[in-house]
C-alpha cells in the first residue's frame, strides 16, 4: 500500500470541560486507567480543564468527560486522513 502510514490511534480529540471542583490529576489518572490511547494532556483548574487525547474511540472519553461538566470547543480530527494529505 503505497503512501500508507500506520497510526496506532486514529483520532486526535481536543475539548474543554467546564465544571466545578474539577481535579486535573484525577481526570488524567482516570483516563489513563480506563481508556486506550496516548498523548494525553489534561490541564487547567477546578472550573476549566483542557483535554487532548489520541484514541480510536473518541465517543468513550467524550461521554466520561461530559459526566464531569459541560464539554465544548470539541475537535475530533482523523489523523490517518491527515497523514494521507486529506482534510481530517
Amino acid at each position: 500500500m503505497e503512501g500508507k502510514i500506520m497510526i496506532e490511534y486514529k483520532y486526535d480529540v481536543q475539548y474543554l470541560i467546564d465544571g466545578h471542583d474539577l481535579d486535573e490529576d484525577a481526570i488524567d489518572a482516570y483516563i489513563k486507567g480506563h481508556f486506550e490511547g496516548d498523548s494525553l494532556i489534561a490541564v487547567g483548574d477546578d472550573t476549566l480543564i483542557k483535554i487532548h487525547f489520541h484514541t480510536n474511540k473518541p465517543w468513550e472519553i467524550l461521554e466520561y468527560c461530559a459526566s464531569l461538566g459541560e464539554i465544548f470547543d470539541i475537535v475530533v480530527e482523523d489523523m490517518d486522513r491527515q497523514a494521507r494529505g486529506l482534510k481530517g
